[in-house]
């Protein structure tokens, strides 16, 4: 599978907030503060719908957070397609287009430290793993990440 990147418009939110995955991924369904960062997102420079090229449907989303010369990514898969051996190439189309649009200094992601089947895939994609640590969020939650940055 190929993938493109466009800017997010309301009918890939609409799409996004439909997404349910199977336990235990379904921690990455969205909920209610999903939607309102989704919204606010569309029509945004950091905010990207992934497109299967070939289709031309929604395949994931990307967002992308420079800070001091790097960026951070998060992103997603549309749930039926993960597992099925497409994240590799989903993660190197991002890293091309970060790449080419910020030429960053240093690339990093988040991912739950048990997410052993994400965390391979970025490995296989070019990134190490870092720290375990507690990333306090505005509403008081407290989630434990394990930080891949990409290497060199």
């Amino acid at each position: 599978m190929r993938f493109t990147f466009r800017t997010l418009e309301a009918a890939d939110v609409d799409a996004l907030l439909t997404w349910h995955y199977e336990p235990p991924y379904d921690k990455y369904d969205p909920d209610r503060d999903d939607v309102e960062e989704l919204r606010a997102a569309v029509g945004s420079t950091d905010w990207f719908a992934a497109l299967d090229a070939d289709a031309e449907v929604l395949a994931g989303f990307l967002v992308v957070r420079p800070v001091d010369g790097g960026v951070e990514i998060g992103f997603g898969l549309r749930p039926d397609l993960t597992g099925a051996g497409h994240g590799v190439g989903f993660v190197t189309a991002i890293l091309d287009l970060v790449r080419e649009r910020w030429a960053p200094s240093e690339v990093w992601l988040d991912v739950l430290p048990w997410n052993e089947r994400a965390a391979v895939v970025y490995q296989r994609a070019g990134f190490v793993r870092g720290e375990v640590y507690d990333r306090h969020f505005p509403d008081g939650a407290v989630v434990t990440f394990l930080r891949m940055t990409l290497a060199d």
